[in-house]
């Protein structure tokens, strides 16, 4: 009895397993696989190496420290660092990195928005306003990004006007009038009024803080009281209550603490306000635009994707068109559209490269550009340019990916 209440004796592992096993088999190949790529990589490491010492060229990051000796002009970047001709070529490179930073941020926020409008009217039943978006998706998605960045950048560099048609003449009277009296195109820039920062300010940032905060946490709950009680609370208006009231409040109770710098014409140039260069205004109007044409299909896309019962169901129930869309289609789509528009982000800043074609200093113009030729080093810096792309291409990814875990389905 004992010896039946004993378990049997296992197999023995043998070698041969590791092919013949299915169960060891998958993990064999990856294995050798993963070996054959390390072998591979270690390879050309060691013939690159072997072949920079015939030539006498020894890889190092030390270029970094030493001087530029180049100007990069005005600019965020180059604001924010304090960099000048004397800084080095890591501080040159920084300055390089947010450039490139601002403009794939702006341009996912406006191809976001170009594209989620441009998306849902492309569904519309007025026939001139789909086909209206039609012509603009295949306009844009049919010619090459480049060509698009050059015809922008020269519509603004060719067309508008220089800074002194805004001077006024004798009779006090310009040539051109700026818009709203506030906002100046030029062929250089455009000048646009800046904020100015005084007492009490960084309160008013936090309050505003806070208000945004509080306008997401409040759609949150009417939301999920709609959900479980089924009972309907308005959402926009007092979503923008919270958002703002406060905010404006405070503005005056803290005495005005933000004022506006507003653009002067003075002479043959513009003073005061806030100079946004041509070429990042080219950059960004063409990366949104173009990367908002492939967003707009994909919303196409993911609406088309959410049975139409689901729309008329609720439309039985009386709900608004609005509603309908914005409670129960695009919830539902967005599982369809997030990962391919996460595809859409990182298109846009690795084209974001691209800004070398209109003089715009992002990091592939400063670390990939002069600071490679000034130094010849090439390996280093294409490393380092590879490497950023990738950290932040990475980055996206993640953040992308929280967001669509947080639209699985919630198994019950």
């Amino acid at each position: 009895m004992s010896s039946m209440s004993e378990n049997p004796p296992r197999n023995s592992f043998h070698l041969s397993q590791l092919i013949y096993d299915t169960r060891y088999r998958s993990m064999t190949i990856q294995v050798v696989t993963l070996g054959l790529v390390c072998v591979g990589i270690w390879w050309l490491v060691d013939n690159l190496l072997a072949n920079l010492g015939e030539l006498g060229i020894e890889p190092s990051f030390s270029f970094l420290s030493s001087r530029a000796g180049y100007d990069i002009g005005s600019g965020f970047g180059t604001a924010l660092m304090g960099y000048t001709s004397a800084s080095s070529h890591l501080d040159a490179a920084f300055v390089g990195i947010l450039n490139t930073l601002l403009v794939a941020a702006l341009g996912i926020v406006l191809a976001t928005v170009i594209g989620v409008i441009a998306g849902v009217l492309r569904l519309s039943k007025n026939w001139l306003i789909s086909r209206l978006m039609a012509v603009y998706v295949e306009a844009f998605r049919n010619v090459p990004l480049l060509l698009w960045i050059v015809l922008i950048y020269a519509v603004l560099s060719e067309s508008m006007p220089v800074p002194r048609d805004y001077r006024p003449n004798a009779d006090g009277v310009a040539n051109v009038e700026m818009i709203f009296g506030a906002i100046a195109f030029t062929t250089r820039y455009v000048a646009i009024p800046g904020p100015v920062m005084g007492a009490g300010s960084g309160i008013l940032s936090i309050i505003f803080v806070l208000s945004i905060i509080g306008a997401v946490a409040y759609r949150r709950y009417a939301k999920k009281l709609l959900f479980d009680t089924g009972r309907l609370l308005p959402m926009v208006w007092p979503a923008i209550a919270i958002a703002f009231v406060p905010s404006i409040l405070f503005f005056f109770i803290l005495g005005r603490p933000v004022s506006l710098d507003y653009p002067v014409i003075g002479g043959f140039n513009f003073s005061g306000g806030i100079q946004i260069s041509n070429p990042l205004v080219a950059l960004w109007l063409a990366l949104s635009l173009y990367t908002g044409a492939f967003i707009t299909e994909i919303v196409r896309a993911g609406i088309l994707a959410v049975s139409k019962g689901q729309s008329e169901a609720s439309e039985a129930l009386g709900m608004r068109a609005n509603r309908t869309m914005s409670l129960v289609i695009l919830p539902q789509a967005m599982r369809v559209i997030i990962p391919p528009l996460t595809s859409q982000y990182l298109n846009l800043t690795k084209n974001s490269s691209l800004a070398i074609a209109v003089g715009y200093a992002d990091v592939r113009a400063t670390l990939g550009g002069i600071t490679l030729n000034q130094t010849g080093r090439a390996l280093e810096c294409m490393l380092l340019l590879g490497l950023f792309y990738l950290a932040l291409s990475l980055i996206i990814s993640f953040v992308m990916n929280i967001i669509n875990n947080s639209m699985k389905l919630e198994e019950r």
